[in-house]
């Protein structure tokens, strides 16, 4: 339990993670699953805070909602407290799209070649296309 409720003072965890942080640690299986279940019981440990803290801190490092809604379904969490962290986060995804282009790509002066790789870098941190779109300022094909 006191091991537990170190992990959790540090951050955030998932049940699952923090379950097998505790077992890695050499804590036997069902006292781990008794421990943890205390804690979900007394509000220490709870997955949909764990779920938007993740949403916040992986924003905020300029990750997009695909990326993050594949991240949140590593850590075996209902898909609708991933649903509910995603929908709640507060922020404007093509904004933060816009900020990370406008910091990584400033200094690239042709214009092509920069929406190009804006756009490629915002793919691999998972954003949507039309966010995209939006943050490099491609115009839309019909």
């Amino acid at each position: 339990m006191q091991r537990a409720l170190g992990l959790l003072t540090r951050r955030e965890h998932s049940r699952k993670e923090l379950t097998r942080k505790l077992v890695s640690r050499g804590v036997d299986a069902a006292e781990v699953e008794a421990a943890v279940g205390k804690l979900v019981d007394a509000g220490w440990q709870n997955d949909r805070r764990f779920a938007e803290s993740l949403v916040r801190s992986r924003a905020s490092s300029g990750y997009g909602p695909l990326h993050i809604r594949a991240e949140l379904g590593t850590h075996d969490l209902p898909a609708e407290v991933r649903q509910a962290a995603l929908d709640d986060f507060d922020g404007d995804w093509t904004e933060l799209a816009r900020d990370v282009v406008a910091r990584r790509f400033a200094r690239i002066e042709d214009t092509r070649t920069r929406e190009r790789k804006a756009a490629d870098f915002l793919i691999r941190r998972g954003f949507p296309g039309d966010v995209i779109r939006a943050a490099v300022r491609f115009p839309t094909e019909n």
